[in-house]
This record gives structure tokens, C-alpha cells and sequence, in this order.
């Protein structure tokens, strides 16, 4: 097992080096969400990660009402990371969830044969090592993770025993340095 954390623009500049010091081993790094969002410190993040030895993944936030809005959003993500000209040591996950309730407020199907179809998409056209992010409500009632043949990252806060996949966020409030992040098991 190795430890990680997850970051986005959202946690503003991170000295990689606190985070290297407190036995982080690996980042997954927001690229991008949606059709067209980027996220403005994908590339810094990756380089100061890679500067002090950490492996690094992506990840992108799906605002995917249909599997056709799901393959536009993998070329975003894709042209996100080409041109950042960055090398992933670790997947790409397509983070399935409505955390902002945007699915819920344009009236989305979230039927488990529609997310599915919506994961599947994005994997099969991003062209890239690929996996699914989601809370394990979503992957025991929403997604059927074992036809989609990828990666699993579970958010599942403070569970031990349930699925955990390839890789686990087991909680939200991993404190390093003094700032808070979301804390993950690679195994």
C-alpha cells in the first residue's frame, strides 16, 4: 500500500516538498472537467510532484449528461494533458459523481445502464490508461464497474471493509503541513 492525496486548483500553490517529507508517495492531479474546463494548475501540480519524486495520475470531473457529451469530454481531457507535455505514472479516472448536484439540476438519467454507458464512453475514447472515480453508493447502484474492465478508485470516507478497487479515498481531512486534503491508498 502506498499513500496519495488528490489536488486541484482548488488547493491553491502546495509545497510539494511538505507533502514528500510527510510520506506521500503518489498525487492524482485535476486536469480537467467537463467539456471544456481546464484546470489552470494541472501542469504545475504535475511538475511539482514529479520534482520531488511522486508518482502522478489525473483525473477529470464529469459533467456527462449522455454518453455522447462523455467523448467530448475525454478529448478535453486528453488535449489537456498533451499539451502539457507531462508524463502519468498512474491512470486517468473519470470522476463520476454530483458532489455540485449539476446531473440532479438538468435532469439526469442516473439509471445504472445510462451512468454506465457515460463511463464507458469517456474510457473508451480518451486513448489513454483510464479508470472510474466514485463514491461506493455509485459503484454498487450506479456503475457497472466489473463490464467496464478498468481501474476502480472508491470514495468511501472511513470504511475498511468494503470495495476499495485499485485505489481507495478513505478520507477528506488528511492534514499535512497544516492544509487539508483528501487522503489515498494506491494498492
Amino acid at each position: 500500500m502506498r499513500k496519495g492525496i488528490d489536488v486541484s486548483e482548488n488547493n491553491g500553490v502546495v509545497d510539494w516538498q511538505a507533502i514528500a517529507d510527510a510520506g506521500i508517495e503518489f498525487v492524482m492531479v485535476r486536469s480537467s472537467y467537463g467539456k471544456t474546463g481546464r484546470d489552470e494548475m494541472f501542469k504545475q501540480n504535475v511538475d511539482g510532484a514529479h520534482a520531488v519524486g511522486l508518482q502522478v495520475g489525473a483525473y477529470h470531473y464529469g459533467y456527462a449528461l449522455t454518453p455522447d457529451d462523455a467523448v467530448q469530454e475525454a478529448k478535453n481531457c486528453k488535449a489537456v494533458i498533451e499539451e502539457a507535455g507531462v508524463a502519468l505514472e498512474l491512470p486517468v479516472f473519470y470522476d463520476m459523481e454530483d458532489a455540485d448536484c449539476y446531473k440532479r439540476n438538468h435532469g439526469f438519467d442516473d439509471s445504472a445502464e445510462n451512468v454506465t454507458a457515460i463511463c464507458k464512453a469517456f474510457l473508451d475514447n480518451i486513448g489513454l490508461n483510464t479508470g472510474v472515480y466514485a463514491s461506493l453508493d455509485w459503484l454498487e447502484n450506479k456503475i457497472n464497474w466489473q463490464d467496464l474492465g478498468c481501474a476502480v478508485w472508491n470514495a468511501q470516507w472511513g470504511a475498511s471493509d468494503d470495495l476499495k478497487g485499485y485505489m481507495w479515498q478513505y478520507t477528506d481531512s488528511l492534514v499535512i503541513d497544516g492544509r487539508n486534503f483528501d487522503g489515498n491508498i494506491l494498492y
